[in-house]
């Protein structure tokens, strides 16, 4: 791979505690060549704090390394961070391109309808959320207003106000569980979006991930498909006999290097 890679990633984990948030995957990309590095970005602070940490952290990368620019790969919620971050913090010209897997860019219809529950309800579980980030190490948690952030219409008037850098190019992937039993820890959210908006891995379904050049929706081997879990290799281990997530993610990087990145 030409320049640096920058992984970053979503709600949930950090890339800095103990149980790391992209399991096997960096270890399994250097072994292809690449440098890899880590967002280091809150788990549940709200977009334009953690592109602020992305920014500052593609600066330090690029004066570690003395490359001209990085390629960032993302991973749901970090994908709307690394937009921002490229389209309104001025490091455009410092990235190649960004992958983004399963990133709500046009919102989540699913959350328009839990938001019709009592604002009371959402909060406490915003505040749920905050505890779980203060607890792996945020500082500033705000998931409230982060979740509120993935409805349809807050996605709109994002993409509203952080438009493309024409510099940089943008590709997209999505992946769909192939039903509740793919992911256990998944199965209610699959159900529950899958009445709503269609086959989804878990949180979305592909219509609504889709950005820049869309590289299509990924459904592994066999019967199981591939969770929001999966993608980010929670468990450890390969899927099942034929099926491992590395190999989706070694694909990818020869893809970027294929085309020069």
């Amino acid at each position: 791979m030409k320049y640096p890679l920058l992984m970053v990633h979503g709600m949930g984990f950090r890339d800095d505690c103990a149980f790391g948030y992209w399991g096997r995957i960096p270890e399994t990309l250097k072994k292809m060549g690449c440098q890899v590095f880590f967002g280091n970005q809150e788990s549940n602070a709200d977009t334009p704090t953690n592109a602020q940490v992305l920014k500052d952290r593609i600066l330090e990368i690029l004066e570690e390394t003395g490359a001209e620019k990085v390629n960032i790969l993302a991973h749901s919620k970090g994908g709307l961070e690394s937009r921002y971050a490229i389209s309104q913090l001025g490091v455009g010209e410092k990235v190649a391109s960004l992958t983004t897997i399963d990133t709500p860019h046009h919102g989540s219809g699913t959350m328009d309808f839990l938001m019709k529950l009592p604002d009371p309800v959402l909060r406490f579980a915003g505040f749920c959320g905050d505890c779980w980030g203060w607890l792996i190490g945020d500082r500033n948690p705000r998931t409230y207003d982060v979740v509120c952030g993935f409805s349809t219409a807050a996605a709109e008037e994002f993409n509203r106000v952080v438009p493309d850098d024409d510099r940089v190019y943008y590709q997209s992937y999505a992946c769909v569980m192939n039903g509740p039993g793919s992911d256990w820890i998944m199965a209610i959210p699959n159900i529950l979006v899958g009445i709503l908006e269609g086959p989804n891995d878990g949180f979305l379904p592909p219509a609504r991930v889709k950005w820049g050049s869309f590289r299509g929706v990924y459904r592994g081997k066999g019967r199981r498909g591939v969770s929001h879990n999966d993608e980010i290799d929670l468990r450890r281990r390969p899927m099942n006999r034929d099926q491992d997530i590395l190999l989706f993610y070694r694909k990818i990087v020869c893809d970027l290097c294929k085309m020069g990145f």
